[in-house]
Parts: structure tokens; C-alpha cells; sequence
């Protein structure tokens, strides 16, 4: 982990900490599954973002002014949380088009891991009904 992704994570409470690396944990595994790549991991806005060639932008953070959540954001330009809308109504909460909203100590990684697979293939996936679910 590069020295202001470690940074960064030092900067959250433990149990946000917790989530957001095991949210990493996911977007790396999900990538290494698929055979997507090298996943790019920086600092865009000042949160966490996570990119692989072929896909879209994941970024993720807590903040301060909404404490018990963890947000994971998404380009609002796409169809993806439009879609993740469409196919888990009720597994997550939604910020606009731009974000899935996860109470922290949330534990169950299946919808997420499926979104951020679609994510992740996003440019191969866009041109598809419900980007191919």
C-alpha cells in the first residue's frame, strides 16, 4: 500500500477503517478474479479511488458529518448506480446516481462484489441491458 493510501486510511476511526479496507480487500479480489489487471489505487478529491483498465472510477470514503456510514462513489455520468438501483432495491441505500450509502459494521460483501464487478468492467459491460446481470 503506498504511503497516502496508508495515510489516508490513518486518518478514519477503526470501525471505518475496518470497512474501508475490507471494501479494498474486495475491489482487489474482484479484480484478480476477473483477470482485469493492474488496479490503480490513489488519492482523487482526497478519498480512496480504484481503477482498472476497461473500467470505471470506484471511489470510497467516510466523513465526518455523516459518521455511521461508509459512502462507495461511482461516475454519476454512468449507468451504474442506476443499475445497481434497478437489480438491489433493497440491499442499499443510494445517494443520487452517484453513490451506494453502507451503515458501518455492514458485513454482507455479495451485492457489493457483484457492483463493483460491474464497475470494474464497466466500458465492456455498458452497452448491455442492466450491464449484462
Amino acid at each position: 500500500m503506498k504511503p497516502e493510501i496508508q495515510a489516508k486510511f490513518a486518518t478514519y476511526p477503526v470501525e471505518a477503517q475496518e470497512q474501508l479496507k475490507s471494501i479494498r480487500r474486495l475491489v482487489f479480489s474482484v479484480a484478480e478474479e476477473n483477470d482485469l489487471g493492474t488496479v490503480e489505487e490513489t488519492l482523487k478529491w482526497g478519498e480512496l479511488s480504484y481503477l482498472v483498465n476497461g473500467g470505471s472510477t470506484i471511489r470510497m470514503d467516510w466523513k465526518s458529518n455523516d459518521p455511521d456510514f461508509i459512502k462507495v462513489y461511482f461516475h454519476c455520468q454512468t449507468s451504474l448506480v442506476e443499475t445497481f438501483r434497478e437489480i438491489y432495491r433493497y440491499e442499499f441505500t443510494y445517494e443520487g446516481k452517484r453513490a451506494i450509502v453502507i451503515p458501518l459494521g455492514a458485513s454482507d460483501s455479495g451485492p457489493l462484489r457483484h457492483c463493483l464487478q460491474m464497475a470494474l468492467k464497466y466500458h465492456r459491460l455498458k452497452h448491455l441491458p442492466l450491464l449484462g446481470a
